[in-house]
């Protein structure tokens, strides 16, 4: 039965995946998600609907266009996967609980952040405005007003926190330190974390981020680092495995 289960959500993931790439693509060049349909970014070919299957189109497709025949890119084809695995990962650790939901919410915001901050160095309102919305209504169903007051408490408590530290950090290198959209997703964080765990998640991404940073600073490739990815990648893990990140806390901060 979970394998079933399984299934479906995986399909779920993938599909939204799909418009999610889409979502992470179009709205930073502020371009409409219905118009255009979709189509070849390089010969405007428009989809048929066998063309626009998850997964399976691109890979029967040998990753090209059957028009033009260029090779289209590969972020099509892992956002689909990608969000298949992290629905089916949260299914799996949670079941159809409160958390499951709120795992699929983060997840999702996972794929659109990584798609936009990774091309275009963004990360869009609309997303962290849905998502808020969303987790403030499921807790507010789940948990009641007051477990929701909370949160939202810890949502802008993480906040307020991390624009402090912006601002310390542009007086101090003279320079923006953190991207305003690394500020406004730290609401989003401690919501879904609470605030203590959102600050250790905050610590967690930086570790995340150093290799990357290391990389490109030895290939000289520029030192702005798109710092969203790694946000949000320590946003889910530590959501995914909190009870372990509290004993990890508690096992530095309260011996």
């Amino acid at each position: 039965m979970n394998f079933i289960t399984s299934c479906y959500i995986f399909i779920i993931g993938t599909v939204l995946g799909s418009f999610y790439g889409v979502v992470g693509s179009r709205l930073p060049k502020k371009e409409s998600l219905l118009h255009p349909g979709s189509h070849c970014e390089f010969c405007n070919h428009s989809l048929k609907w066998y063309e626009l299957i998850p997964i399976f189109s691109y890979l029967f497709q040998l990753g090209k266009c059957r028009k033009c025949h260029k090779s289209l890119p590969l972020i099509y084809l892992t956002t689909e996967l990608f969000c298949g695995i992290l629905f089916v990962l949260s299914y799996l650790q949670f079941g159809f609980s409160p958390s499951f939901f709120i795992s699929c919410i983060l997840s999702s915001l996972v794929v659109i952040i990584f798609v936009s901050d990774m091309l275009y160095m963004i990360i869009l309102d609309s997303p962290l405005i849905i998502s808020s919305g969303m987790i403030i209504i499921t807790l507010l169903i789940t948990k009641g007003i007051s477990q929701a007051s909370i949160a939202i408490m810890s949502g802008i408590g993480s906040f307020l926190t991390i624009l402090l530290i912006g601002k310390l950090g542009n007086i101090l290198f003279k320079k923006e330190s953190l991207g305003g959209g690394d500020i406004k997703l730290s609401f989003v964080i401690g919501l879904s974390l609470g605030y203590k765990m959102a600050m250790f998640s905050f610590v967690f991404a930086t570790f995340l981020a150093l290799p990357y940073a290391i990389v490109c600073l030895f290939l000289k490739e520029g030192h702005e680092v798109p710092f969203g990815p790694f946000l949000v990648s320590a946003m889910w893990i530590v959501f995914f495995f909190f009870e372990k990140f509290v004993l990890i806390w508690n096992y530095f901060f309260y011996i």
